[in-house]
């Protein structure tokens, strides 16, 4: 537990803070009934809003190393190096330990086992984030701003090549898969789909650095500039151009969350910078931060919160109220669906959840319990 980071742009901390809210919502779904079409990912090629939280997590990751990164400058290879190994290896450990809980599984004919280590997923989305933070911090930090971007671009164009000629778009022949099966082996695969395939690949983090990358020096560029008309201009002008550049590589490599294609990291980003354009407008310039608060509450804790959500998820899901029933399962449908049958229900249990979780985080807040890795 630590203070609290040094003053932060408002903008930057409610757009934290949404992303963590709107992630729990689409994460935690009340069973019992299909959730609304835009809480839900796009099967395969396009686009929901859904699909933005994850790379507006990342965008994120990036604006606050715009803060810190700086700091780095002032002290020696060796202590900078340290410093980004050890929160990547953490980062990911948590990853890793919060896919493995609860350690053990339910075998047939009753009783439980200890959850071999064989069967674990390694990758995953803290996973992806530890990956994404680590490899941009080090190319931010030992390389110029010009190689930097350059090298990002290498990373969008050649992830394109390389699928092109490695197989193709689908979900069990791309090359990701393909490398994935050879260095992990399928048990140690998401399993989600309903096949072994992981969207949090290894080669599919080729491309996802530069969500990272592009939420550093948006969040390098509003410090330098302010708050100010001519910070939201340039935002949204250059989040439509970014928007636009992924709308024509489209047509030959499509938008694809579950493979982070390129023109998928474009359109993210662009995105994100016009939100935060908007979120600039509103609440730095027009000072309209009634509200703020809320989402601040989610940001100033968002790995904890994150872990919060998510592991009593997995718990409300591992205590059985009924052969085949699960605790989560029961409140969804014997409260929630009573009381709002179908997709609606389902989102008052997603939304009543959320609350739970910032009910921990405000209470945390108030007694300046922060949780820094």
């Amino acid at each position: 537990m630590t203070k609290p980071d040094s003053p932060r742009f408002l903008a930057l901390d409610v757009l934290r803070g949404m992303t963590i809210c709107f992630m729990i919502i689409v994460n935690t779904p009340g069973s019992g009934a299909t959730p609304f079409a835009p809480l839900l990912h796009a099967a395969w090629h396009g686009f929901t809003p859904t699909d933005l939280v994850f790379p507006t997590f990342l965008f994120v990751v990036g604006n606050a190393m715009s803060f810190s990164m700086p700091k780095y400058k002032q002290l020696g290879t060796g202590t900078v190096l340290g410093k980004i190994f050890k929160r990547t290896f953490i980062i990911f450990l948590l990853g890793y330990l919060m896919y493995w809980f609860p350690f053990f599984r339910e075998v047939k004919g009753g009783g439980y086992e200890f959850f071999p280590i064989q069967n674990t997923r390694i990758l995953g989305v803290l996973q992806r984030i530890a990956l994404c933070y680590g490899i941009a911090a080090l190319m931010i930090h030992f390389l110029s701003k010009k190689a930097v971007w350059t090298l990002s671009a290498i990373f969008l164009i050649g992830y394109w090549i390389i699928l092109y000629v490695g197989g193709d778009y689908n979900m069990t022949t791309n090359a990701g898969h393909k490398l994935d099966m050879i260095l992990f082996g399928e048990s140690h695969l998401y399993h989600g789909e309903g096949v072994a395939f992981d969207p949090e690949g290894l080669l599919s983090t080729m491309p996802t650095i530069v969500n990272v990358v592009a939420g550093y020096y948006a969040g390098v560029f509003i410090q330098k500039k302010g708050n100010n008309f001519e910070t939201v201009t340039r935002l949204m002008i250059a989040g439509f151009a970014s928007m636009c550049l992924a709308y024509f590589w489209d047509f030959v490599f499509p938008i694809n969350k579950k493979l982070w294609t390129s023109p998928f990291v474009l359109y993210t980003v662009g995105l994100d910078m016009i939100i935060l354009g908007i979120l600039i407008f509103v609440t730095e310039i027009k000072g309209m931060t009634k509200g703020a608060y809320f989402f601040q509450v989610f940001g100033k804790n968002p790995l904890f919160i994150y872990l919060l959500s998510e592991i009593l998820a997995t718990v409300l899901f591992t205590i059985k109220t009924g052969p085949k029933t699960s605790l989560f399962n029961s409140i969804s449908n014997t409260v929630f669906q009573k009381i709002l049958p179908g997709p609606w229900g389902s989102l008052l249990f997603a939304l009543c959840y959320m609350m739970l979780c910032w009910l921990v985080g405000y209470w945390m807040d108030k007694r300046k319990i922060y949780v820094r890795v």
